[in-house]
């Protein structure tokens, strides 16, 4: 597989490819100007020589006349070296022509009539530029004489090659230099960005509260520094979250494996009946059970984790689900003396064990923590937005503001040193939390003045 380019590379490249770009149109436009410029010059500068002629031209009124033009354009056209001149009569009689001259033949071959045309040739390795007209004598009757002019631009031609040379020495110097000074920037745009690799190198178990200044990077930058400290604040939660479940978890395995070791050393300590080794056994049972319940409880919450429980889909009736928990729940409330309440209608769509497990949690819940003749209510109604909602409200000891964010953590309890056997493992909110929010529902807890409430809200049907 090959390397990827680094980022600086790539900025680099693009300058270098759009300096380029730029400095050769920009070379290919100046190098046109230029040209275009002697072009024009050397046109305007015919076309006066052309007007001269012309206007010598009119002056003859008689043929006898003629014979004076070649004396007085010799001595119009002194100091003009370069300039060739050429005048024919109507019969392609040369009538004056200076030394040396040298035009095209299609110059010549007929009288040009409008505007003046630039035409370029080479002769014996120069350059010409050259115009041709017709021009009027003085004389009546007489047809228009051809007027040929013509310029040596040799000059021109060499200056343009030492022009095309510097400029495009120039233009490589400037291709060069771009892709310096695009390899600077580049790596110095991108310092922010190596100062964020080099807080994620030092990122580790014991080094997560590290974050990044969003003030000291770029703009563009700041969004990814914001969402990179938001990632690091997160995998510090959950590091730290994992870690007291990791600790949790073995405390509530150490007891029962501890039980169970303590009781079959005693069994073992001496030769027992037969009866008193089955009451072993069904103690032993017990914590076997306690166990099961705990994995199981441990494999329902890590598929919740990681979004393995589907649900089914199928209307259920929240108060006849209510109403035989209450059966179930008769005794126990009984013997505290609580009174179960039930008020509302409603119905919800998803898997009926599911739910059922979840509201028996929490009503167990409700029933353990309620005062003796008190009471649990359940609420079920249907607000404005169509949502169905469910409370369970119970009579008993206000929860401190501080532990209600934390009654849905695995293994928590508000006080652990009034943690009874029949109590749990602390996980029956946790999983009360992952089947309401398998349900795309959300669960919600408050206590003040001694009632305690969890609020339920289903999506719509």
């Amino acid at each position: 597989m090959m390397n990827q380019k680094s980022i600086t590379f790539r900025l680099t490249l693009f300058f270098a490819t759009a300096s380029t770009f730029v400095l050769l149109v920009v070379g290919l436009l100046i190098g046109t100007l230029v040209e275009s410029h002697f072009r024009e010059q050397d046109l305007m500068e015919l076309s006066g020589k052309l007007e001269l002629v012309r206007h010598a031209l009119a002056k003859v009124q008689t043929p006898s006349d003629l014979t004076t033009v070649p004396q007085s354009l010799s001595d119009a056209l002194i100091g003009h070296p370069d300039l060739s001149v050429a005048i024919l009569g109507p019969d392609h009689r040369i009538l004056f022509t200076t030394s040396n001259a040298t035009f095209a033949t299609h110059l010549l071959e007929q009288p040009r009539t409008g505007a003046a045309r630039l035409v370029m040739w080479e002769h014996r390795g120069n350059q010409y530029r050259g115009i041709s007209a017709n021009a009027d004598t003085g004389i009546a009757g007489q047809p228009s004489a051809t007027v040929a002019l013509a310029i040596n631009i040799e000059h021109h031609q060499a200056f343009m090659k030492e022009f095309h040379n510097n400029l495009w020495m120039a233009i490589t110097a400037g291709i060069l230099l771009t892709i310096v000074l695009g390899w600077v920037a580049a790596r110095r745009g991108l310092v922010p960005v190596r100062q964020m690799a080099d807080v994620a190198k030092g990122i580790s178990a014991s080094h997560l509260s590290d974050r990044l200044s969003s003030n000291s990077v770029p703009p563009e930058l700041a969004n990814l520094a914001i969402a990179f400290n938001e990632m690091l604040a997160r995998l510090e939660g959950s590091f730290h979250r994992l870690s007291d479940f990791s600790s949790d978890l073995a405390h509530e395995l150490r007891t029962p494996i501890s039980n169970l070791m303590t009781q079959t050393q005693v069994a073992l300590s001496k030769g027992r009946s037969a009866d008193e080794y089955r009451e072993v056994l069904y103690s032993n049972l017990e914590e076997y059970e306690r166990l099961a319940r705990m994995i199981a409880d441990m494999l329902f919450l890590a598929k919740a984790d990681n979004g393995l429980i589907i649900p089914s889909n199928e209307i259920v009736d929240l108060p006849k689900e209510v109403r035989e928990l209450f059966g179930f729940y008769e005794a126990i409330a009984d013997e505290q003396g609580v009174s179960l309440i039930l008020t509302g209608e409603g119905t919800v769509r998803g898997d009926r064990l599911m739910l059922r497990r979840a509201l028996s949690n929490l009503l167990s819940n409700a029933i353990r923590h309620t005062s003796h003749d008190g009471s649990v209510k359940i609420f079920i109604d249907h607000p404005k937005s169509g949502e169905t909602n469910l409370a369970i409200q119970n009579v008993g000891e206000t929860i401190p503001t501080e532990h209600l964010s934390r009654l849905f953590d695995r293994f928590y309890r508000v006080d652990p040193s009034r943690q009874k056997a029949s109590d749990g493992a602390g996980l029956g909110l946790a999983i009360t939390k992952s089947i309401i929010e398998a349900h795309q529902g959300k669960i919600h807890v408050s206590s003040s003045n001694g009632l305690t409430r969890f609020e339920i809200t289903f999506p719509t049907i």
